[in-house]
């Protein structure tokens, strides 16, 4: 039978390939020490699965032919196993991926002797899989809409020439980035050379789970962190985050103007009172409302100083934190970016004079954002660009000095996720 860490990776491709759903957000929260094993090799399958299929086809003997998704999770995952994590053993990975293939709800059984045959063949010379993978062009691996995305990270700063560098940084597993809400930064943390207050993982360090469980910090990605060094001088007293979920940045702006009255949206039941347990256990105070971000907005009178909202996206910007991203459906994209307007429009009318808006979504496509900078402009024509991030974090590469209204920094010299965010002020 297989191991738990390979069932839980064989169920998530099958969410993803089958489904066209994510991964889910703790799919291997009850594996222990198999949980490392079980990341890495769901990394490989979901970053390398186009290059996997390509290297297989040529091995059937009527590669027009339709395969079952479960022959091409069962080795893709034994392909991964032999090529890349030279610490999995030839047996192991060859005789659990054709148990796995006799699985009757996760492997197609009629193939298990063409599963054994195949990868034992590939187990004679695991260097030579993986040259002949890693030599595959690395197109093969990313989706139309995947490409769409590069170009838009790129084409603000006219680096549509490194498009190959971007799909190769994207590639590596991210590292987590860190800040602190007390007391002292654990042992294994270093401070940001270029982001004040943000942390980052010490090479070899363990990840700091006590540290977090014990809420002395929080895992925050380094866009985030820099979206929230906002530079505002204006008095802020009444606060909005209008989708707080899961509470980081709520966090972040309750730490930011001490005092003030924190008001949280979220419109899921659960993550809203997640939200709630996570805000207490960190001793931010706040009024969380479970309620439609657009809705709640367009009843409430009440106004805001300042009001950050982080918009539901498609996460185009994610690709590096969600390598299933490329191959799901993405056909919510017009439903999103309706959605988007409808919630500026209300959050600009909540604004209180002398107030800032922050839009932000964790997407490179421009009808998320750029193009949502251009039509408020137009639709609310009392709202002026609020200059607040470095210059060097807008759309133009090498700015020195300055500031900017528009957060979009350059893909290829910055390392968090994907953002796009600008800011408006009223009076």
């Amino acid at each position: 039978m297989p191991t738990p860490a390979r069932l839980h990776v064989a169920h998530a491709l099958h969410e993803v390939f089958g489904e066209k759903g994510r991964v889910p957000d703790f799919w291997d929260r009850d594996l222990g020490e198999d949980a490392h094993l079980a990341q890495a090799l769901l990394g490989l399958c979901l970053r390398r699965w186009g290059c996997l299929q390509a290297w297989l086809k040529p091995k059937l003997k009527d590669p027009d032919r339709g395969v079952p998704l479960g022959t091409r999770v069962t080795l893709a995952m034994g392909l991964a196993q032999l090529a890349w994590l030279p610490g999995v053993s030839d047996h192991a990975a060859v005789n659990e991926s054709v148990d796995l293939a006799a699985d009757r709800d996760l492997g197609f059984v009629p193939h298990k002797g063409l599963v054994n045959a195949i990868l034992r063949r590939a187990a004679k010379d695991r260097a030579a899989l993986a040259a002949e993978l890693d030599a595959l062009p690395p197109a093969l691996d990313r989706s139309p809409i995947a490409e769409r995305v590069l170009k838009a990270a790129l084409a603000p700063h006219h680096a549509e020439g490194e498009l190959e560098g971007l799909w190769a940084r994207l590639q590596q597993p991210p590292r987590p980035d860190f800040r602190l809400l007390k007391g002292e930064v654990p042992e294994g943390l270093l401070p940001s050379a270029d982001l004040p207050g943000c942390l980052c993982l010490e090479d070899g360090a363990p990840f700091p789970r006590p540290w977090l469980e014990a809420a002395g910090g929080i895992v925050q990605d380094r866009s985030s962190q820099a979206l929230l060094a906002y530079a505002w001088d204006r008095p802020v007293t009444r606060i909005l985050d209008a989708c707080a979920a899961p509470g980081g940045k709520t966090t972040t702006l309750a730490l930011r103007h001490p005092g003030a009255a924190l008001t949280a949206l979220e419109v899921h039941p659960k993550r809203a009172a997640r939200l709630r347990q996570t805000l207490q256990q960190r001793g931010v105070e706040a009024r969380v409302i479970q309620a439609d971000a657009a809705e709640w907005l367009e009843q409430t009178q009440d106004t805001f100083d300042l009001i950050l909202l982080d918009a539901p996206c498609s996460g185009s910007g994610t690709l590096q934190k969600h390598p299933e991203w490329p191959w799901l459906a993405h056909d919510e994209l017009p439903r999103l970016i309706g959605l988007q307007k409808r919630l500026l429009i209300a959050a600009a009318d909540r604004l209180a004079p002398g107030g800032l808006l922050v839009y932000a979504v964790c997407s490179w496509l421009p009808e998320e954002g750029a193009v949502h900078r251009e039509w408020l402009e137009g639709a609310r024509p009392d709202l002026r660009p609020a200059e607040v991030w470095p210059a060097a974090l807008g759309a133009e590469a090498g700015i020195e000095g300055g500031a900017t209204a528009f957060f979009r920094p350059h893909p290829m010299r910055w390392e968090g996720e994907g953002f796009q965010a600008f800011a408006v002020g009223r009076g």
